[in-house]
């Protein structure tokens, strides 16, 4: 979306303090840990954009607190399962002995929006390590989810997101649904159901210094049912908040016992994948 068309679409102008306020009413409080999946455009027009929008979350949670978003980089992978778009098949293994490997500190994300990609260059923030799918991390218990990222099984048992549920953190889904919810991959890996398989994936990382192409073993992820899964469990326990930071309908979940209900939900559901 242009900004010409968001600021056509806004009816309320947002700026750091009105955020603040947007962010305390929906019930986050000091001290929190918040894993938050955001769409700027669909907060309508933010005076200071992207980083208001941190500082806002910041403000609210305080150093006492802790802010988590994910930096993924989905393009250090294996050029074979590109769809979006392909390569021509001869350039995969060019790829594969030329892509730079993964930089905590230059690598950007891609495809999870200018929020988080604003948000891993602010000073005090921590990355976990992890080519694909990392983490950043701002506060008191930063160190805690991003330290040991496991290479494989990349959002299981070894991943922030483990370190989240552990802490017994919140998700805030700020414009965006539950089909931008990571949190329900952790139950992916904790739930027994049909067709549940393991794959293998390539990725470029630094061995001893040393710039090297990879292989792992990982758990085959499929998100197309997390929309349904996410009304399912506001629906069955009454635990998702429902709000509005400035005009982005916005949800607050408590992130163990969504992943506790996913795995459930995946075990009685997921009979044909």
């Amino acid at each position: 979306m242009s900004e010409q068309a968001i600021i056509d679409n806004t009816t309320r102008m947002s700026s750091v303090d009105t955020l603040v306020a947007d962010l305390r009413a929906l019930g986050i409080h000091p001290g929190a840990t918040l894993l938050v999946h955001a769409s700027l455009s669909n907060i309508g027009w933010v005076c200071g954009g992207a980083v208001a929008v941190i500082q806002a979350l910041e403000q609210v949670l305080t150093p006492q607190g802790t802010l988590v978003m994910p930096t993924h980089s989905g393009d250090l992978s294996d050029p074979a399962e590109w769809q979006h778009p392909p390569v021509p098949q001869a350039w995969w293994e060019p790829i594969r002995q030329t892509m730079p490997a993964f930089d905590p500190d230059l690598t950007p994300a891609r495809a999870v929006g200018c929020i988080p990609e604003t948000f891993r260059k602010q000073r005090g923030v921590l990355r976990s390590n992890h080519p694909q799918v990392s983490f950043a991390a701002w506060g008191k218990h930063a160190g805690y989810i991003t330290d040991n990222h496991s290479l494989e099984f990349n959002l299981g048992e070894r991943s922030p997101l483990a370190r989240l549920y552990d802490l017994d953190s919140q998700v805030l889904l700020l414009g965006v649904g539950h089909a931008n919810n990571t949190s329900l991959h952790l139950a992916e890996y904790r739930a027994n159901f049909p067709g549940k398989k393991s794959i293998t994936l390539g990725a470029p990382v630094l061995v001893d210094g040393v710039r090297q192409w990879i292989q792992y073993e990982d758990v085959f992820l499929y998100d197309e049912d997390f929309e349904q899964i996410g009304a399912d469990f506001a629906r069955e326990t009454g635990k998702q908040i429902h709000g509005k930071v400035g005009q982005a309908d916005t949800l607050l979940i408590p992130q163990r016992p969504l992943v506790d209900f996913a795995v459930k939900w995946m075990e009685r559901n997921r009979l044909n994948e």
